[in-house]
Formats: structure tokens, sequence, C-alpha cells
């Protein structure tokens, strides 16, 4: 993974700047950094705090796509689905999983056109779109939250089949699920994990779907038992408060697109020839990641119902687990003991394939806000310990038992986050042209802190938390999605307009005398030298660095080695 770093391309010498590079002329690497040397070995960091270079996207926009759809195989779907249905009924259930996945589009699409585009994760975005270089580490430290709840959730969903097949305690499951399985498998980061994504995705699929298919065939009437299903509110017509419950706990998968996003800044160069196969791709494994989990999660209501309504009503303790769904379905099509295998594997297959998403994607999330705020790179690999600790003190915890107010919490977080950096890109950037459109992440290019975002996240989380709580009364309370998604999009443009878009750029001009994209609009592959890692990285993560070569040439030093200089002396002062 790091031969993209030690190419022998040169640059066509048309500038001084670019002369010096393809000679070697600029100074040696400064000694002593050991925090950028350890950054800058990629061959386990998987471009941990930085763009990911055209040398390394060698994926087609088709596997790119595969891989982030495989990161939604996760089984919580099914819990979320059964839960909110249990208690608001079919139809407020059905209405708040709808109302849910129209937000989560329609927010997530500018988000996943900018990471497949440019090329970057969504902590990188973030920083460009109203946060700032520092501003950006609260919405870090939420998406974080998101890979440990969710990675929590699901390793509970595989030691309940381990207890139930095997009869593993489920203390035990909790630790296989998190030491034995995940940690070996993301270590090695996206060439991994994208070859196991592809791999297992037709079994899943086959796993999931072929009972599901058997059940609406074989027992039509369930279907009828599944719209009268009124849940434990007792409300047969829909309801505007608990359709907003529902949705409100289903808005909590909205950081889902953070985690899609670490698979989409890997997408191919988009051109002419590709741009149909790059869309297809983007808007899929992009938003579209919500079409499927709203099915997912209507699947998860619907065989919750047919325990409870059509086998036992006594089942209504155990049908939000999906374990117990999927083998009373199994149980229906052929022998126990194969049921049993058959529920388990699909478990194990389903809570794999999205664990390793959540460690992978929670270490990077960590290991960003930790090296910006210490100047310190400990690597990848400590953090994804520290998210998987934290995961199983959640688990040994029984958060099944609360599940449905975490999610409730935290998904204001989330619409807060989310919805004010897509505000800004779709409103700020393209529509009012006061933020820059092309997206900045440099240090030294950025404020410390924007308040265009950083104000309008914390205000409407602020706001819809305590409307969560009950502040405002009981009346309002069910409402608090709205707070959240209504305020995180008026805010970002209202703040630009009175700020005057001032807090966005420290700095016009990287100093960098190459032009940043290409003929077609894509990052350069255009390669520079670091005087400070004697490394070569691509154009769009390079900037001139704040001190000249000894005989005065400028030299030029990477985002990645930027970010661990702890003096300031490396960092280009603010343009006047």
């Amino acid at each position: 993974m790091s031969d993209d770093k030690t190419s022998t391309a040169t640059l066509e010498p048309t500038t001084a700047a670019s002369t010096a590079v393809r000679t070697g002329t600029t100074s040696a690497p400064a000694a002593g950094n050991a925090d950028a040397m350890s950054a800058a070995k990629e061959s386990l960091e998987d471009y941990t705090l930085r763009f990911a270079p055209r040398s390394y996207r060698k994926w087609s926009a088709g596997v790119v796509a595969t891989s982030a759809l495989g990161g939604i195989a996760y089984l919580a779907d099914f819990s979320i689905g059964a839960n909110i249905g249990i208690a608001y009924g079919t139809v407020n259930a059905i209405f708040g999983i709808i109302v849910a996945a129209v937000i989560i589009f329609a927010t997530g699409f500018p988000l996943a056109y900018y990471a497949a585009r440019y090329n970057i994760d969504l902590d990188l975005i973030t920083r460009g779109s109203g946060f700032g270089y520092y501003g950006s580490v609260v919405t870090n430290i939420i998406f974080a939250t998101f890979t440990f709840i969710f990675f929590a959730l699901e390793g509970s969903i595989m030691a309940q089949g381990l207890q139930l097949g095997l009869g593993i305690p489920q203390w035990i499951g909790y630790a296989v699920s998190t030491i034995i399985i995940i940690i070996p498998l993301v270590i090695y980061g996206m060439k991994t994990l994208a070859t196991l994504q592809v791999w297992t995705t037709p079994l899943w699929l086959l796993l999931m779907v072929v009972p599901v298919g058997y059940l609406l065939l074989s027992h039509p009437e369930s279907i009828d038992a599944f719209f009268a299903f009124t849940g434990a509110a007792g409300e047969g017509g829909p309801n505007l408060a608990s359709v907003m419950l529902a949705a409100g706990v289903c808005l909590s998968l909205m950081a889902q697109i953070a985690e899609q996003i670490d698979y989409l800044r890997f997408m191919p160069p988009k051109t002419a020839e590709n741009k149909g196969a790059w869309w297809r791709a983007v808007i899929l494994a992009g938003p579209g990641w919500v079409i499927f989990g709203a099915i997912k999660q209507i699947i998860g209501l619907f065989i919750a119902i047919y325990l409870i309504a059509e086998l036992d009503p006594a089942a209504a303790s155990s049908a939000n687990e999906p374990v117990h769904q999927f083998l009373g379905v199994y149980e229906e099509m052929m022998p126990a003991w194969l049921a049993m295998t058959l529920a388990v594997v699909l478990v194990v297959i389903s809570q794999i394939k999205i664990n390793v998403t959540n460690a992978y994607s929670g270490s990077l999330a960590w290991t960003n806000s930790f090296t910006r705020i210490t100047k310190t790179y400990p690597g990848r690999m400590v953090f994804v310990v520290v998210n998987l600790v934290i995961a199983l003190i959640l688990m040994e915890s029984n958060m099944f038992e609360f599940l449905n107010t975490i999610l409730g919490f935290y998904a204001n977080c989330a619409m807060a986050w989310v919805v004010t950096v897509a505000s800004d890109i779709a409103i700020n950037k393209y529509l009012l042209k006061i933020s820059p459109k092309a997206p900045e992440f440099r240090r030294g290019m950025l404020y410390a802190v924007n308040p265009v975002g950083f104000v309008s996240m914390l205000v409407s989380a602020g706001v819809s938390i305590a409307v969560f709580f009950g502040a405002f009364g009981s009346a309002v309370q069910p409402f608090s999605p709205i707070f959240a998604v209504g305020l995180a999009l008026i805010l970002p443009p209202v703040l630009a307009l009175a700020t005057k878009g001032r807090y966005y750029l420290r700095r016009t001009d990287d100093g960098i005398d190459l032009p940043m994209f290409d003929a077609d609009g894509n990052p350069s592959d255009a390669k520079l030298l670091c005087h400070v890692t004697g490394l070569e990285f691509e154009r769009p993560d390079m900037l001139r660095s704040g001190q000249d070569g000894p005989d005065g040439e400028p030299q030029y030093i990477s985002s990645l080695a930027l970010s661990t200089d702890k003096t300031g002396r490396l960092v280009l002062p603010a343009q006047k």
C-alpha cells in the first residue's frame, strides 16, 4: 500500500517548483519528526488522515459500490424495525421509516458526491464545509460514538446467536465477536475489507432474502396481520407524534453515510467513459444505502409481527432479536438443526461484514481527532482497540434493554452534524456561493474554527436534545428530529451571510503553481516531494512549507506531515 509514494513518475518541468522536485534539489527530510514518519507508513494505516491518492485507487466503481454496500449488512435494522413497530404499530412505524429515509437520502447525496469526486472522507469534507481545521474534531467524536454504539449492537446480536446456537454464554460471545474475529481483519485496511465484502455479499443476500420470500408465499395471511398490528400504543391509524418518535429512532442511522464515504473516497476518477457507472455507484452506495436499510427495517417489523401474531404471542419478548426472527422463519422451512445452523451463520456473517467497517471507520475518526489535537500520531491500531473496548463495555451493560433511548438521543447529534454539512455544501457552496466550492482540509489553509458550521451544529443539537428530554413539554417532545433537521438546515446559510464567509479560508493560495485538478475536474495525480518525510505525495495533499530550503528555495510538505508539526514553523502564515 505504500508503493504509491515511491513511484518514479515525474512532473513536467513547467515551473521552478516542479523542476526542484523533479531533480531532487529540495532539502533532506527533517530529522527527528518521528510522528510524521510513523504516519507515513501506509502499509497498515490506509490513508487515515488524508486524501486518497489516485495511485492507490485501483478499484472499479462497481467494486467500490459493492464493498460499501457490504457495510450495511448489519442486522440492527431488523431490531430497529421490530422495536418501533412493537411500540407504535405497523402504520406509524412504516411512515416513520419513510420519513427518516427521505431525510437521510436528501442529506447524504451531497456528502457522497463530494467524497467520491474529491476522494476525501467525511471528516475532511466537514473541515472545509463550515467547521474549520479543529472545529470538526467534535463531529469526529460524534461519528466515533456512532461506530461503537452500532458495533456494540451488532456484537450483542452475534452473542445472542452464539448463545442460542452453540450455548456460548453471552459475555464470552461479546469477547469473541470483538477480539478474536474483528481485530485481525481490521488491521489491513481497505484492501482486505473490500475483498471480504465482495465475497460474502452473495451468501448474505441468499440467507436473508429466501426466508422472507418463503414467508410471503406460504403465509399470505401474514400480510393482513402485519398491517393490522397496532403495537403497544394501540393506534390503528397514523399518529403524527408516533410517526416522529419512530422516525427519530431510524434517524440515528444518519451517520451511516460517513461509513459509506470511507469506501466511496476510493472511487476512481470520473471521466466521460465511466460517468454512468460512476454516478450509479455513488448514488447506490452513497445515499442509496438507506433504501436497503428501510427495506430491512420493514422486514424486521414484518417477521416480528408474524412471530407474535401467527406463532406465539409470548414471542414479543424476543421478537426484536434478529437471531430469533430468522430462526422462527427458518424453522417453518426446514428441520430444526438446519434452521439453527443457518440462523447462526447469517448472524455471524452479518456481524463480521458490518463490524469490520465499524471498527475501521471508528479508528479513523479517533486517530484524526487525536493527531490534530496533540500533533502526535499513535497509529490507527491503537484506536481500533480503544473503540472496541468501549463497545465491549456497552455490550456487557446489556444495551438492548434501552436501545430506543440510546438511538433516539444519538439521532439528534447525528442529524445536527450531517444536515449542517449538507446545508453548507448545497446552499452555501452551490446556491449562495459563499463557501468555497472545492473542499479544503489542509492545516494552515483553514481557520481553527468556523462558526458557520460549528455553531449551527451545537445549536441544532442542543435544542433538539433539550426537546427530546422534554424541556419544552411532552407535546413537543416527539418532534425533536424536526428541530435538529430544521435548525441545521437554516442556520449555516444565515451564519454564512452574517459572517460574509470570512472564516472559511485562512489562505486562498497554497504556494504551489501546479493545478489542483486535471482536465476532467478530478484531483491531479501530479506528485511533489515532502521535505519532512522524503516521500512523494499527490498534488491535492501538498502545500508549500513555511520553511524554505537551505538556499532559500521553496519546499513542500504533505498535509499528513503538517498535521504532526508541533512547533507550527512549517505552517504558512495567514494571507492578508
